[in-house]
């Protein structure tokens, strides 16, 4: 999967989870930039991300995302891994 293809596709999931088909992912997005990405919504993002991408993530590993590039990166380290 390109990297384009997990932007895609994590796209889709904050669209899904936030109920905002508006949202567009860039490298540099964080949660003050997106309406309703906040803590509770974190965590289902998080969920639903395991669950498109099959992976799962560690408390460790999520507490060093900043922005939307971490998360992507992290998703293709987890994906070359499985």
């Amino acid at each position: 999967m390109t990297e384009t293809q997990i932007y895609a596709e994590l796209t889709d999931v904050f669209r899904d989870v936030l109920g905002n088909d508006a949202i567009v992912l860039r490298p540099d997005t964080t949660a003050a930039d997106v309406d309703g990405w906040d803590s509770h919504a974190h965590v289902t993002l998080v969920v639903a991300t395991e669950m498109r991408f099959g992976i799962r993530f560690r408390t460790a590993e999520l507490e060093g995302l900043h922005n939307v590039s971490d998360f992507v990166r992290l998703i293709e380290q987890k994906r070359s891994a499985a």
